[in-house]
């Protein structure tokens, strides 16, 4: 049985407000804590590369966070912090539609409750933390799941189907995921009684074609490169025969991870009113059951995908947003059976708990030495070594003449690419062959042929000047110094090697 609308709602609507406000200047804190400790992830310095060089595709995304990362590198100066506080806007805006939504469907005092839910969990944490895909997506698919309530209380109206259209569209752009949001809006239109008139509404049809028409450029371009979006993404479900304990070990790894940064308790909730709610499918409230339909048909679905294969805690994480809406109308008592007051109390406790947790793992570990720890290597020690491969090309004897290549990992490239103070265009050698990153579909050193190469190796030893395609490819090559940064007990290490005359270079082909 719902509730009456809620006398208190300028009350709760302030306190949101102020919550909001609190939560922001919390985060800039632990934002320049974090720029001053830790250096780019792997990926963050990987599409912002991208950035540089704006298209309508990528290796393995639609186009948007490149684009979204070359805006932010021209406004702040390729500043960490702007990419740190680009990803803080957009998580606290998707925030801001997650309240709303839980407003418009239900009253203030469920929508602030909504609210806390999200902020105490590790996964809003990161959201507002790390700049990757998810931030714009999410932005896109909350803002589109009120869109789409908008228009659906008034399908007449051409600005909310034309609103959604280009939230639909951007969401396209930002991620693949965002292609399923059309059978959502049809799956609703489907089930609800009230809404099945919107099937035959051309509005509700030509803001999906339009919608998805977003997606022309990137398929266009997709088609000029093999394909090769579609070949990465197809890996992803790649999957392998385990044994009973390796499959059992797996598939808890799986759940476990969803449950840490959604916080057990509220997770066991989230599906607990699932659960529920399909129980009572028929009794359910039109704004429940458009909830309901937003989000546990698709988790379904990832429960049973991670039988079979590894899935990544990301990839559901649009699907969560209506999950926790509906969680906090449950707490609140707006489903035909309302939850136990100990779901909300326990949540809200062992959230807040772990948040507290992991903000002060974080202090103690950035104001300590324990920041030397090897957890951390990965995101450490890359702007020491930029300012060291920097001095390096700087000594060359051709500087104007000379480009830079990295071997390895993608994320080698790209973290010089940043860190080196010139932020030179980075090459990466690949040795397989195939394109295996971004840096293999943009032209390789066949484009500087007569150049000479300053080559970063993270291997040890000196093995480059043995290696035959680098032998057959440039007239010289000569071992320049090393780059050793340490990191605790662990190392950053380049050996640095100048190769003059480019002679020939075999382009990479999909």
């Amino acid at each position: 049985m719902s509730l009456t609308p809620d006398p208190d709602s300028p009350t709760w609507l302030k306190r949101f407000w102020w919550l909001l406000a609190a939560v922001f200047i919390a985060r800039v804190g632990v934002m320049l804590l974090f720029v001053s400790g830790a250096d780019l992830a792997g990926d963050e310095a990987y599409y912002w590369d991208w950035g540089r060089r704006p298209d309508w595709g990528y290796f393995s995304k639609p186009p948007m966070i490149g684009w979204m990362m070359g805006v932010i590198g021209w406004l702040t100066g390729n500043a960490e912090w702007g990419i740190r506080f680009a990803a803080l806007l957009l998580g606290t805006a998707t925030l801001v539609v997650m309240h709303r939504i839980a407003l418009v469907l239900f009253d203030a005092r469920t929508a602030f409750l909504t609210a806390v839910l999200v902020l105490l969990t590790i996964a809003n944490a990161g959201l507002n933390l790390l700049l990757t895909i998810d931030a714009p997506l999410l932005l896109c698919w909350t803002l589109g799941l009120l869109l789409f309530w908008f228009a659906a209380q008034k399908p007449s109206c051409n600005t909310r189907w034309l609103a959604l259209t280009f939230v639909i569209g951007l969401g396209t752009l930002s991620k693949q995921m965002m292609l399923a949001f059309p059978i959502l809006m049809l799956a609703f239109a489907a089930v609800s009684r009230e809404d099945r008139p919107l099937l035959r509404n051309p509005r509700l049809w030509l803001t999906i074609l339009f919608g998805m028409a977003f997606i022309i450029p990137v398929l266009k371009w997709n088609q000029e490169h093999a394909w090769i979006t579609l070949e990465h993404t197809k890996h992803h479900f790649d999957t392998q025969s385990l044994g009973f304990g390796k499959w059992i070990g797996r598939t808890l790894e799986n759940v476990g991870l969803q449950a840490l940064i959604y916080t057990p308790v509220t997770f066991v909730a989230l599906v607990a009113v699932m659960r529920g709610a399909l129980k009572q499918r028929a009794k359910l409230t039109r704004p429940v059951l458009f909830l309901l339909l937003a989000s546990a048909p698709a988790l379904a679905c990832f429960a049973l995908l991670a039988l079979r294969q590894r899935i990544n805690p990301n990839w559901p994480a649009a699907f969560f947003v209506p999950a926790f809406v509906l969680a906090a109308a449950w707490m609140r008592g707006w489903l035909p059976s309302a939850a136990n007051p100990g779901w909300q109390r326990w949540s809200l406790r062992v959230g807040g708990a772990l948040v507290i947790i992991v903000h002060l793992a974080l202090v103690i570990v950035f104001t300590t030495d324990l920041k030397g720890i090897d957890k951390l290597a990965s995101i450490r020690g890359w702007r020491e070594a930029g300012i060291e491969a920097q001095k390096h090309l700087d000594q060359v004897p051709r500087a104007e003449k000379t480009f830079v290549m990295a071997l390895g990992h993608r994320y080698h490239a790209a973290q010089m690419a940043f860190y080196m103070p010139s932020h030179p265009r980075l090459y990466r050698w690949e040795p397989s062959g195939t394109p295996q990153s971004q840096y293999e579909v943009w032209p390789g050193p066949e484009e500087r042929i007569g150049y000479d190469a300053l080559i970063l190796d993270p291997s040890p030893g000196r093995g480059l000047l043995e290696n035959p395609v680098f032998a057959a490819a440039f007239e010289k090559i000569e071992h320049r110094g090393d780059i050793r940064i340490v990191l605790g007990q662990q190392t950053r290490e380049f050996s640095v090697y100048l190769g003059t005359n480019l002679k020939s270079w075999k382009p990479v082909r999909p």
